[in-house]
């Protein structure tokens, strides 16, 4: 009877400590919350206590504010984004609308003929680039959704190279550039969008246009398993250049932005390029800037 009561003795003593022991886990628990709610930390829960349920709940826990710092990341970042875009847009916008409202104030105080045809025609070619700039914008847009999908099919990705190519005549014949080009022959098949392919095309050939030092070269050539387009030109200033930042949205090598494009060409082109299962990479050797799209081969 004597040996029963101390056991249950210390059975109860037992219990108790250990009720305090959790109690004083649970205060320190709520303060550790408490402090994490107030300050911007990475800090986690701590049990001292050797109990499996215990355990689970701060495990539980933790995962839960693991997920919350990462949200809370994510919005800051997409916050950081949302700025970034507004500033450049706003400056690159401005710069065709600014013209625009001179020129229209030309042509409404001109009483020559010549120069408000002039005039006008200048303030027709503001209007097409803050278009192509709002369409840039509209495409980067889309690219950005995780969802957003591209129709594929087999087509033949050298035609799409020289139709595309092809309509540049007339920029090249104004600008005196005669490119210079090395293509394969035989059909170049390929899964892919031919619209997609061809936006593609149009930007890095636009790029080179405006950023060239007047040299530009087309390459069409084949790989073990790929095909290949390579668009190469001359660059000015060679050292202006950010390699890593290219393909980024909204880069434009000269800092002072005097060019009308939203910077989003070659992003872009990069979007487009993925999204079909290919690859695009650029290459700066001294003077000379390419870009490089590369597709698996079908037959």
């Amino acid at each position: 009877m004597i040996l029963w009561a101390i056991a249950a003795t210390a059975a109860a003593v037992i219990f108790i400590l250990l009720f305090i022991l959790y109690r004083r886990q649970v205060r320190k628990t709520c303060c550790q919350l408490a402090f994490l709610k107030s300050h911007r930390t990475n800090l986690r829960l701590t049990s001292g206590l050797p109990f499996r349920e215990l355990d689970e709940l701060v495990d539980g826990v933790n995962e839960i504010l693991d997920l919350s710092r990462e949200i809370q990341q994510n919005t800051r970042q997409s916050e950081a984004h949302l700025k970034e875009t507004i500033t450049n847009l706003s400056h690159d916008i401005r710069t065709p609308l600014t013209s625009l409202d001179g020129y229209f104030q030309l042509l409404v105080g001109s009483q020559s003929e010549e120069e408000r045809q002039r005039y006008s025609a200048v303030i027709q070619s503001r209007i097409g680039s803050l278009k192509d700039m709002l369409e840039e914008l509209f495409t980067y847009t889309r690219l950005q959704d995780p969802g957003y999908e591209l129709e594929l099919e087999p087509l033949d990705f050298g035609a799409c190279v020289y139709d595309t190519l092809f309509s540049f005549y007339e920029e090249f014949k104004e600008k005196g550039i005669e490119p210079k080009t090395a293509f394969c022959d035989g059909h170049l098949r390929i899964r892919g969008n031919g619209e997609a392919i061809r936006r593609s095309i149009q930007n890095l050939v636009k790029n080179a246009l405006e950023h060239g030092g007047g040299y530009i070269s087309f390459s069409l050539f084949q790989k073990p398993g790929a095909v290949c387009f390579r668009c190469e030109n001359q660059v000015e200033n060679p050292e202006e250049i950010d390699m890593e930042q290219v393909f980024s949205r909204f880069y434009k090598a000269d800092s002072a932005r005097t060019h009308t494009s939203a910077g989003l060409g070659l992003a872009i082109a990069r979007g487009l390029v993925e999204k079909m299962g290919g690859t695009i990479t650029g290459e700066l050797k001294g003077e000379l800037f390419s870009v490089t799209m590369e597709f698996p081969q079908c037959r």
